[in-house]
């Protein structure tokens, strides 16, 4: 059963940093992901890292504050925020694509990030 757990999240102040991770379990998994989604908005792209590690891509809205890494020997990804701002307060998601695959097909279930004033 392919299953993916996220945790990490929190209540943080504007200027704080906060870890999140994701554990993934049940398949082998290539590119993963982070997506968000607040309140009354479409879901977003976060960032994405390969599954060697050597690439990763990120939203200009993150780019500079926040970095996304792996560790394949604990089917773990996780996203090092800094610098948080209240608009970077969403649902936080976790997603994994095949190995070799083009879309996010595995999803978790996501983790509340909220950032105050």
């Amino acid at each position: 059963q392919v299953k993916l757990v996220e945790s990490g999240g929190g209540l943080v102040q504007t200027g704080d940093s906060l870890s999140l991770s994701c554990t993934a379990s049940g398949r082998t998994f290539g590119t993963m992901g982070w997506f968000r989604q607040a309140p009354g908005m479409e879901r977003e792209f976060v960032a994405s890292i390969s599954r060697s590690g050597g690439t990763t891509g990120y939203a200009d809205s993150v780019k500079g504050r926040f970095t996304i890494s792996r560790d394949n020997a604990k089917n773990t990804v996780y996203l090092q925020m800094t610098s948080l701002k209240p608009e970077d307060t969403a649902v936080y998601y976790c997603a994994a694509k095949l190995v070799g695959g083009v879309i996010y097909r595995d999803w978790g279930q996501g983790t509340q990030v909220t950032v105050s004033s």
